[in-house]
């Protein structure tokens, strides 16, 4: 069973690649497509530091059946043990929405307001926080009629363009898309990507104000390359100049009028897109200052464009979702509860590295990341099961198609004299035309190979 699963599994990436639009293939997985098809009651939890920070707000201002959202501090982890803390009574909230709508209980969850959400306080940059001070609020209709969007024009009218040629390694201070171990995935402080970027820094606030909501920048920009892409964070800079990230988003700029019908760009001539951030709860005290970083590389989260860029961007607005002020907490959670925890013993601790080298030589920058996940032993049946991840990504700032990502991952499994071994890896590359895919499956028994298998794929690049 294990050889022919093998046998069969799958190598996504090609197949991801070959749907580079937004063509039916993602239609079909995609509820944005129709959400009256959801007819069910829904509660959508998901966390700041999780890579679907977006979804919550999505579902709870467009399902038609009932349906409530919360969103906290966290990476992807259930928040009644999720990380930054606060945590919450996950279980509890379950059991009283599975009770409503399973066992027709009222458990008054319909009275709840329709989003719950952490506002973060702003914290000193870090790559890793164990709790985020703040607080939560709620609203009581999603989207609120009590958050206003407050337009910021970045660039005057009559003034100079602003001229954006960013570096290919920017973007490696902005952390894990996807943050789901307790180690370095956050992102850290910005002022290494902000030195690469064009910076709109803004007065210093002289009263705190409460960022609830998905920001955006409405952009007038041209391109010397038919091609390009836009990043565009969001910082919180304090007095003494560490930026935070409170958001950011990036755009494809061929998909300014279409994800689905994209369109080359006419080099030298201006379009207008529109860039939305990601949903974000934060509060940034007064003394501090925002900043809007604009850069055509966002490296390793985007894939970068075949040739080097650059974007002549002529206007830019800011609008930006403001909540009134809250005082203190606006609801509250029980604390959490769980079953008695999972009975194991540590053969191999856990741990997480993360290290960004520049080879003086040849100027390529490198990212390496060790997500070691231990190794534990089931204390009832004795058997033992281990995991690390590896990934390197590397780019020279001059050179598009020098990008390369690599993965590497070894999962082990144990028990009373026998073990077996799976060892994966993956790698992606790109010229001009094409990106190139490749993969490989080694399965052990013992220290036999019982199995081995290799993916090769060319995808031709479509405006991407």
């Amino acid at each position: 069973l294990w050889l022919t699963r093998l046998e069969n599994q799958p190598f996504l990436a090609p197949l991801w690649l070959k749907h580079q639009h937004r063509d039916a293939y993602w239609k079909r997985g995609s509820i944005c497509e129709d959400y009256s098809a959801i007819q069910a009651a829904v509660l959508s939890i998901g966390g700041w530091h999780d890579g679907y920070r977006n979804t919550i707000s999505h579902l709870a201002a467009n399902i038609e059946a009932p349906v409530k959202g919360i969103v906290g501090p966290w990476i992807h982890k259930y928040p009644h043990y999720a990380a930054p803390e606060p945590r919450i009574g996950f279980l509890q909230e379950a059991l009283r929405w599975w009770d409503r709508w399973l066992k027709d209980i009222d458990t008054g969850v319909e009275a709840d307001p329709a989003y719950r959400a952490y506002v973060m306080d702003s914290v000193r940059p870090a790559r890793w926080h164990p709790e985020r001070p703040g607080r939560w609020v709620a609203e009581q209709e999603w989207p609120s009629s009590r958050i206003e969007a407050q337009a910021i024009e970045l660039i005057p009218e009559g003034s100079e363009p602003a001229i954006v040629a960013s570096p290919q390694s920017c973007g490696l201070a902005g952390g894990e898309y996807f943050p789901f171990t307790f180690g370095p995935e956050l992102p850290g402080d910005q002022r290494p990507d902000d030195a690469l970027s064009v910076c709109f820094d803004q007065p210093v606030l002289t009263e705190a104000i409460d960022i609830v909501g998905a920001p955006e920048v409405l952009v007038r920009v041209s391109s010397d390359r038919p091609q390009a892409n836009i990043a565009i964070r969001l910082c919180d800079v304090h007095p003494d100049g560490a930026s935070e990230l409170i958001s950011y988003g990036v755009l494809n700029l061929t998909h300014h009028n279409s994800h689905e019908f994209p369109q080359a760009l006419v080099p030298g001539e201006t379009v207008s897109a529109r860039v939305v951030l990601d949903q974000c709860a934060y509060r940034v005290p007064s003394g501090h200052r925002l900043r809007i970083a604009v850069s055509n590389a966002y490296w390793p989260m985007i894939w970068p464009s075949p040739d080097p860029v650059r974007l002549n961007l002529s206007a830019a607005t800011l609008k930006l979702p403001l909540r009134p002020l809250a005082q203190g907490d606006e609801v509250g959670f029980p604390s959490p509860e769980a079953a008695s925890p999972w009975a194991t013993e540590t053969v191999r601790a856990a741990n997480s590295e993360r290290h960004i080298d520049r080879d003086e030589k040849t100027g390529i920058i490198t990212l390496s990341i060790v997500d070691d996940f231990g190794e534990v032993r089931d204390l009832e049946h004795g058997l033992a099961n281990g995991s690390i991840a590896r990934e390197t990504w590397a780019i020279h700032p001059d050179n598009p198609l020098s990008a390369s990502g690599k993965t590497h991952w070894t999962q082990t499994l144990s028990r009373n004299g026998w073990s077996v071994r799976t060892e994966t890896s993956a790698e992606m590359r790109s010229d001009a035309q094409n990106f190139m895919v490749s993969a490989r499956i080694e399965a052990y028994e013992g220290e036999e190979l019982v199995f081995e298998r290799n993916f090769e794929e060319k995808i031709p690049r479509a405006m991407l």
